[in-house]
């Protein structure tokens, strides 16, 4: 593996704050006391459930524990508590079934 050199370094570093700070300043800052318009507002109700398969999906279809293999211990957690969180609409209930299938089927097919 090669080094990086310290000033290319620092200079992503900073750059990578500077753009996350934009980021924030231009929600925050410019338009943060502003009536935001009503399709707007809608669009921003649907960031979590957008943004949490994203961050989860890869954990359950390559996950590191196997290597990168799809392991049916997490495609049956997965399945479970897509299901319970869809029936009960209670996202703790959720959490909290797909955590025990896991384990348990961790056990069984372990």
């Amino acid at each position: 593996m090669t080094d990086i050199p310290t000033l290319k370094l620092w200079i992503v570093i900073l750059g990578l704050g500077a753009g996350s700070y934009f980021l924030r300043f231009v929600f925050l800052g410019l338009i943060g006391d502003r009536q935001l318009p009503e399709w707007v507002l809608r669009h921003l109700r649907y960031t979590a459930v957008a943004v949490l398969p994203g961050l989860v999906a890869p954990a359950i279809i390559f996950p590191p524990a196997t290597g990168g293999n799809p392991d049916p211990a997490r495609l049956g957690a997965a399945a479970v508590t897509l299901a319970l969180g869809y029936f009960t609409r209670n996202v703790i209930v959720a959490i909290i079934g797909g955590a025990m299938t896991l384990y348990a089927l961790l056990y069984l097919l372990g």
